[in-house]
Protein backbone atom coordinates (compact mmCIF):
# COMPACT_ATOMS: atom_id res chain seq x y z
CA UNK A 1 0.00 0.00 0.00
CA UNK A 2 1.04 3.42 -0.28
CA UNK A 3 -0.54 6.30 1.61
CA UNK A 4 -0.52 10.16 0.34
CA UNK A 5 -1.06 12.84 3.26
CA UNK A 6 -1.11 16.38 3.47
CA UNK A 7 -3.66 19.76 3.54
CA UNK A 8 -7.10 20.01 2.00
CA UNK A 9 -6.81 21.07 -1.72
CA UNK A 10 -2.98 20.33 -2.04
CA UNK A 11 -3.68 18.31 -4.59
CA UNK A 12 -3.99 14.71 -3.70
CA UNK A 13 -6.47 13.93 -5.55
CA UNK A 14 -5.19 15.32 -8.89
CA UNK A 15 -1.98 13.30 -7.89
CA UNK A 16 -3.44 9.81 -7.08
CA UNK A 17 -5.73 10.57 -10.46
CA UNK A 18 -2.63 11.03 -12.34
CA UNK A 19 -0.90 7.85 -11.42
CA UNK A 20 -4.19 5.56 -12.70
CA UNK A 21 -3.21 6.52 -16.15
CA UNK A 22 -0.08 4.01 -15.39
CA UNK A 23 -2.04 1.33 -14.85
CA UNK A 24 -4.77 -0.96 -17.21
CA UNK A 25 -7.84 -1.04 -14.74
CA UNK A 26 -7.84 1.31 -11.64
CA UNK A 27 -10.61 2.23 -9.89
CA UNK A 28 -10.65 5.27 -7.73
CA UNK A 29 -13.64 5.73 -4.79
CA UNK A 30 -14.08 8.36 -2.55
CA UNK A 31 -15.69 8.21 0.79
CA UNK A 32 -17.31 11.50 0.62
CA UNK A 33 -19.74 10.09 -2.36
CA UNK A 34 -22.26 7.66 -1.36
CA UNK A 35 -21.86 5.23 -4.64
CA UNK A 36 -18.34 5.04 -3.25
CA UNK A 37 -19.29 4.73 0.34
CA UNK A 38 -21.31 1.19 -0.05
CA UNK A 39 -18.70 -0.27 -2.57
CA UNK A 40 -15.77 0.73 -0.23
CA UNK A 41 -17.58 -0.79 2.81
CA UNK A 42 -18.42 -3.93 1.03
CA UNK A 43 -15.23 -3.68 -0.94
CA UNK A 44 -17.15 -4.82 -4.08
CA UNK A 45 -15.17 -3.10 -6.36
CA UNK A 46 -14.06 -5.06 -9.28
CA UNK A 47 -11.60 -8.13 -8.87
CA UNK A 48 -9.31 -7.25 -11.83
CA UNK A 49 -8.66 -3.58 -10.63
CA UNK A 50 -4.73 -3.10 -10.47
CA UNK A 51 -4.67 -0.50 -8.73
CA UNK A 52 -7.65 0.86 -6.09
CA UNK A 53 -7.82 4.76 -4.85
CA UNK A 54 -9.47 5.01 -1.40
CA UNK A 55 -9.55 9.03 -1.08
CA UNK A 56 -10.48 10.57 2.37
CA UNK A 57 -10.87 7.15 3.57
CA UNK A 58 -9.56 8.29 7.00
CA UNK A 59 -13.32 9.73 7.72
CA UNK A 60 -14.48 6.25 7.62
CA UNK A 61 -15.45 4.81 11.16
CA UNK A 62 -12.72 1.92 12.01
CA UNK A 63 -10.58 2.95 9.09
CA UNK A 64 -7.11 1.44 10.35
CA UNK A 65 -9.03 -2.10 11.13
CA UNK A 66 -10.34 -1.73 8.08
CA UNK A 67 -7.21 -1.13 5.96
CA UNK A 68 -5.13 -4.11 7.30
CA UNK A 69 -8.44 -6.48 6.78
CA UNK A 70 -8.10 -5.52 2.98
CA UNK A 71 -4.46 -5.57 2.85
CA UNK A 72 -4.70 -8.88 4.45
CA UNK A 73 -7.14 -10.20 1.62
CA UNK A 74 -6.71 -8.15 -1.30
CA UNK A 75 -5.66 -9.97 -4.72
CA UNK A 76 -2.27 -10.35 -5.39
CA UNK A 77 -2.39 -8.28 -8.36
CA UNK A 78 -3.99 -5.00 -6.85
CA UNK A 79 -2.38 -2.31 -5.49
CA UNK A 80 -4.17 0.54 -3.07
CA UNK A 81 -3.10 3.82 -3.15
CA UNK A 82 -5.10 5.48 0.12
CA UNK A 83 -4.93 9.12 0.31
CA UNK A 84 -6.36 11.49 3.33
CA UNK A 85 -5.12 14.03 6.04
CA UNK A 86 -2.47 13.12 8.80
CA UNK A 87 -4.30 11.22 10.66
CA UNK A 88 -2.71 8.49 8.17
CA UNK A 89 0.64 9.24 10.10
CA UNK A 90 -1.12 7.32 12.96
CA UNK A 91 -0.01 3.93 11.27
CA UNK A 92 3.25 4.87 11.43
CA UNK A 93 3.13 6.68 15.49
CA UNK A 94 1.46 3.78 16.74
CA UNK A 95 2.87 0.25 16.13
CA UNK A 96 0.12 -1.03 13.75
CA UNK A 97 -0.14 -3.99 12.28
CA UNK A 98 0.53 -2.87 8.59
CA UNK A 99 4.51 -1.88 9.48
CA UNK A 100 6.55 -2.90 7.23
CA UNK A 101 3.30 -3.07 4.35
CA UNK A 102 3.00 0.41 3.13
CA UNK A 103 5.00 3.62 2.27
CA UNK A 104 3.62 6.66 3.34
CA UNK A 105 4.97 9.84 1.11
CA UNK A 106 3.88 13.70 2.44
CA UNK A 107 2.29 16.08 -0.57
CA UNK A 108 3.15 19.65 0.52
CA UNK A 109 2.45 23.20 -0.49
CA UNK A 110 4.51 24.02 -4.10
CA UNK A 111 7.94 25.05 -3.16
CA UNK A 112 10.58 27.34 -4.97
CA UNK A 113 12.04 24.75 -6.22
CA UNK A 114 9.24 23.51 -8.16
CA UNK A 115 7.97 26.76 -9.48
CA UNK A 116 11.77 28.14 -10.24
CA UNK A 117 11.86 26.51 -13.55
CA UNK A 118 9.08 29.20 -14.45
CA UNK A 119 10.19 32.23 -13.05
CA UNK A 120 13.36 33.60 -11.17
CA UNK A 121 14.13 32.14 -8.08
CA UNK A 122 13.81 35.35 -6.59
CA UNK A 123 10.16 36.12 -8.13
CA UNK A 124 8.93 32.62 -6.67
CA UNK A 125 9.63 33.45 -2.77
CA UNK A 126 7.70 36.62 -3.89
CA UNK A 127 4.93 34.78 -5.63
CA UNK A 128 4.93 31.67 -2.22
CA UNK A 129 4.64 34.69 0.40
CA UNK A 130 2.30 36.56 -1.48
CA UNK A 131 -0.19 33.86 -2.71
CA UNK A 132 1.04 30.69 -0.86
CA UNK A 133 1.92 27.46 -2.49
CA UNK A 134 -1.39 25.63 -2.68
CA UNK A 135 -2.48 25.41 -6.40
CA UNK A 136 -5.58 27.00 -7.15
CA UNK A 137 -4.79 30.76 -5.40
CA UNK A 138 -0.96 30.40 -6.87
CA UNK A 139 -1.91 29.55 -10.66
CA UNK A 140 -4.23 32.54 -10.38
CA UNK A 141 -1.56 34.59 -9.93
CA UNK A 142 -4.30 37.17 -8.32
CA UNK A 143 -3.68 38.31 -5.02
CA UNK A 144 -7.80 39.19 -5.09
CA UNK A 145 -8.38 35.27 -5.93
CA UNK A 146 -6.10 33.90 -3.50
CA UNK A 147 -8.17 36.27 -0.77
CA UNK A 148 -11.25 35.01 -2.11
CA UNK A 149 -10.18 31.28 -2.47
CA UNK A 150 -8.24 32.08 1.29
CA UNK A 151 -11.53 33.20 3.05
CA UNK A 152 -13.42 29.87 1.44
CA UNK A 153 -11.29 27.21 2.13
CA UNK A 154 -10.80 28.16 6.19
CA UNK A 155 -14.77 28.29 6.44
CA UNK A 156 -15.06 24.82 4.80
CA UNK A 157 -12.18 23.87 7.31
CA UNK A 158 -13.85 24.81 10.13
CA UNK A 159 -17.10 24.12 8.85
CA UNK A 160 -16.40 20.80 7.75
CA UNK A 161 -13.22 19.12 9.12
CA UNK A 162 -13.02 20.33 12.27
CA UNK A 163 -16.30 18.95 13.29
CA UNK A 164 -14.78 15.99 13.00
CA UNK A 165 -12.61 16.57 15.78
CA UNK A 166 -14.93 18.54 18.72
CA UNK A 167 -18.03 20.44 19.81
CA UNK A 168 -20.12 22.79 18.11
CA UNK A 169 -19.62 25.28 21.08
CA UNK A 170 -15.85 24.64 20.68
CA UNK A 171 -15.76 25.99 17.32
CA UNK A 172 -15.72 29.66 18.67
CA UNK A 173 -12.46 29.23 20.22
CA UNK A 174 -10.46 26.96 17.90
CA UNK A 175 -11.63 29.82 15.38
CA UNK A 176 -9.94 32.53 17.53
CA UNK A 177 -6.81 30.68 18.22
CA UNK A 178 -6.21 30.29 14.69
CA UNK A 179 -6.65 33.82 13.54
CA UNK A 180 -4.02 34.73 17.21
CA UNK A 181 -1.60 32.24 15.80
CA UNK A 182 -1.61 33.68 12.13
CA UNK A 183 0.16 36.51 14.13
CA UNK A 184 2.95 34.36 15.82
CA UNK A 185 4.67 32.88 13.31
CA UNK A 186 8.23 31.71 14.46
CA UNK A 187 7.68 32.72 18.12
CA UNK A 188 8.01 30.30 20.71
CA UNK A 189 3.88 29.59 22.01
CA UNK A 190 3.50 29.76 25.36
CA UNK A 191 0.21 27.74 25.93
CA UNK A 192 -0.55 29.28 29.11
CA UNK A 193 -0.18 32.95 27.63
CA UNK A 194 -2.51 31.93 24.62
CA UNK A 195 -5.00 29.63 27.38
CA UNK A 196 -5.06 33.76 29.56
CA UNK A 197 -5.93 35.34 26.32
CA UNK A 198 -8.81 32.76 24.60
CA UNK A 199 -9.90 31.99 28.55
CA UNK A 200 -9.83 28.46 28.32
CA UNK A 201 -7.00 25.79 30.09
CA UNK A 202 -3.60 24.80 28.69
CA UNK A 203 -4.52 21.76 28.14
CA UNK A 204 -7.51 22.68 25.92
CA UNK A 205 -5.10 24.89 24.10
CA UNK A 206 -2.32 22.63 23.53
CA UNK A 207 -5.92 19.71 22.12
CA UNK A 208 -6.68 22.70 19.31
CA UNK A 209 -3.27 22.75 18.44
CA UNK A 210 -3.37 18.64 17.58
CA UNK A 211 -6.46 19.34 15.92
CA UNK A 212 -5.16 22.38 13.46
CA UNK A 213 -1.81 20.08 13.57
CA UNK A 214 -3.40 16.76 12.33
CA UNK A 215 -5.82 18.34 9.66
CA UNK A 216 -2.69 19.82 8.24
CA UNK A 217 -3.31 23.13 8.24
CA UNK A 218 -0.56 24.25 10.28
CA UNK A 219 3.23 22.49 11.37
CA UNK A 220 5.02 23.05 15.04
CA UNK A 221 8.78 22.84 14.65
CA UNK A 222 10.46 22.25 18.39
CA UNK A 223 12.98 22.61 20.11
CA UNK A 224 16.77 21.05 19.51
CA UNK A 225 17.66 19.40 22.84
CA UNK A 226 20.59 17.15 21.97
CA UNK A 227 24.41 18.85 21.16
CA UNK A 228 23.79 22.34 23.09
CA UNK A 229 22.71 22.00 26.79
CA UNK A 230 21.92 25.05 27.06
CA UNK A 231 18.97 24.76 24.64
CA UNK A 232 16.13 23.52 27.67
CA UNK A 233 12.78 25.44 26.15
CA UNK A 234 10.26 22.61 25.32
CA UNK A 235 8.20 25.62 23.66
CA UNK A 236 7.39 24.71 19.83
CA UNK A 237 6.64 27.55 17.19
CA UNK A 238 4.39 27.40 14.90
CA UNK A 239 4.33 27.48 10.87
CA UNK A 240 1.14 27.69 8.57
CA UNK A 241 1.32 25.52 5.56
CA UNK A 242 -0.25 28.30 3.40
CA UNK A 243 2.32 31.47 3.29
CA UNK A 244 -0.80 33.78 2.36
CA UNK A 245 -2.76 33.33 5.67
CA UNK A 246 0.18 34.38 7.75
CA UNK A 247 -1.06 37.79 9.43
CA UNK A 248 2.24 39.29 9.67
CA UNK A 249 4.98 41.49 8.16
CA UNK A 250 7.25 40.39 4.54
CA UNK A 251 9.92 39.28 7.00
CA UNK A 252 7.42 37.06 8.71
CA UNK A 253 6.10 35.44 5.86
CA UNK A 254 9.41 34.97 4.74
CA UNK A 255 9.99 32.64 7.28
CA UNK A 256 7.04 30.65 7.03
CA UNK A 257 7.54 30.20 3.63
CA UNK A 258 11.60 29.16 3.99
CA UNK A 259 9.82 26.76 6.72
CA UNK A 260 7.67 25.11 4.42
CA UNK A 261 10.31 24.93 1.80
CA UNK A 262 12.42 23.15 4.80
CA UNK A 263 9.81 21.00 5.41
CA UNK A 264 9.19 19.56 1.90
CA UNK A 265 12.70 19.12 1.77
CA UNK A 266 13.02 17.51 5.08
CA UNK A 267 10.03 14.78 4.53
CA UNK A 268 11.11 13.96 0.89
CA UNK A 269 14.55 12.76 2.70
CA UNK A 270 12.67 11.20 4.95
CA UNK A 271 9.85 9.67 2.77
CA UNK A 272 12.19 8.57 -0.79
CA UNK A 273 15.40 8.31 0.53
CA UNK A 274 14.50 6.62 4.11
CA UNK A 275 16.62 9.19 6.10
CA UNK A 276 16.83 9.64 9.43
CA UNK A 277 16.44 13.64 8.73
CA UNK A 278 14.41 15.95 11.13
CA UNK A 279 13.58 19.78 11.65
CA UNK A 280 14.23 21.93 14.91
CA UNK A 281 14.80 25.58 15.86
CA UNK A 282 17.48 26.32 18.39
CA UNK A 283 17.07 28.26 21.55
CA UNK A 284 18.83 28.75 24.62
CA UNK A 285 17.93 29.99 27.99
CA UNK A 286 19.23 33.43 27.31
CA UNK A 287 16.97 33.64 24.51
CA UNK A 288 20.12 33.12 22.26
CA UNK A 289 18.11 31.25 19.02
CA UNK A 290 18.53 30.06 15.15
CA UNK A 291 15.58 30.24 13.42
CA UNK A 292 16.13 26.03 11.99
CA UNK A 293 18.49 23.28 12.17
CA UNK A 294 18.22 20.07 10.16
CA UNK A 295 19.53 17.27 11.58
CA UNK A 296 20.42 14.01 10.33
CA UNK A 297 21.22 11.13 12.35
CA UNK A 298 21.64 13.46 15.85
CA UNK A 299 24.21 15.37 14.27
CA UNK A 300 23.29 19.00 13.56
CA UNK A 301 24.42 19.60 9.77
CA UNK A 302 22.69 23.15 8.94
CA UNK A 303 22.15 26.33 11.23
CA UNK A 304 19.83 28.35 8.79
CA UNK A 305 18.76 32.15 9.78
CA UNK A 306 16.15 34.49 7.75
CA UNK A 307 16.36 37.76 6.93
CA UNK A 308 14.44 39.95 4.79
CA UNK A 309 17.44 42.63 4.29
CA UNK A 310 21.42 42.10 4.35
CA UNK A 311 22.25 44.22 7.63
CA UNK A 312 25.13 42.25 8.45
CA UNK A 313 25.74 38.52 9.42
CA UNK A 314 23.64 37.01 12.53
CA UNK A 315 25.41 37.74 16.18
CA UNK A 316 23.40 34.39 17.20
CA UNK A 317 24.23 32.28 13.80
CA UNK A 318 28.05 33.36 14.95
CA UNK A 319 27.61 31.96 18.10
CA UNK A 320 26.45 28.68 17.35
CA UNK A 321 28.65 28.03 14.56
CA UNK A 322 31.78 28.03 17.19
CA UNK A 323 29.75 25.87 18.89
CA UNK A 324 28.67 23.32 16.17
CA UNK A 325 31.45 23.90 14.03
CA UNK A 326 30.86 20.63 11.57
CA UNK A 327 26.99 22.10 10.66
CA UNK A 328 26.95 24.70 8.06
CA UNK A 329 25.71 27.99 8.84
CA UNK A 330 23.82 29.94 6.38
CA UNK A 331 22.03 32.91 6.43
CA UNK A 332 18.81 33.16 3.97
CA UNK A 333 18.63 36.56 2.84
CA UNK A 334 16.09 37.46 0.20
CA UNK A 335 17.06 40.67 -0.78
CA UNK A 336 20.88 40.61 -1.63
CA UNK A 337 22.35 40.52 -4.95
CA UNK A 338 25.18 38.63 -4.41
CA UNK A 339 26.79 35.47 -2.11
CA UNK A 340 29.18 35.84 0.07
CA UNK A 341 30.97 33.90 3.08
CA UNK A 342 31.87 35.33 6.48
CA UNK A 343 33.78 33.98 8.87
CA UNK A 344 32.45 30.18 8.01
CA UNK A 345 28.71 31.83 7.59
CA UNK A 346 27.08 31.44 3.99
CA UNK A 347 25.28 34.58 3.43
CA UNK A 348 23.32 33.31 0.74
CA UNK A 349 20.21 34.58 -1.34
CA UNK A 350 17.22 33.14 -0.64
CA UNK A 351 15.42 31.96 -2.91
CA UNK A 352 18.83 30.82 -4.71
CA UNK A 353 19.42 28.54 -1.91
CA UNK A 354 15.99 26.81 -1.86
CA UNK A 355 15.55 26.17 -5.43
CA UNK A 356 18.12 24.17 -5.02
CA UNK A 357 16.62 21.52 -2.24
CA UNK A 358 15.39 18.03 -2.67
CA UNK A 359 12.04 18.95 -3.16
Amino acid sequence: MVFITGPRQVGKTYLAKDIMKNFKSPVYLNFDDIDDMQMIKGRSWRLNSDLVVLDEIHKMKGWKNYLKGTYDTKSSLQNFLVTGNARLDTFRQTGDSLAGRYFLYHLNPLSVKEISGNMSAYEAVVALNTLGGFPEPFLSGSEEYSERWRRQYYTDIVREDILDFSKISEIKAIKLLLEMLRKRIGVPLSYTSLAQDIQISPNTVRKYIEILESLNILFLIRPLHRNIARAILKEPKVYFYDSGYVDSEEGVRLENTVAVCLLKHVQYLQDVKGKEINLFYIRTKDKREVDFAIVDKEEVTHIIEVKLSDSGVSRNLKYFKERIPRAQAIQLVHNTRHDREVEGIQVMRAGKWLSELEA
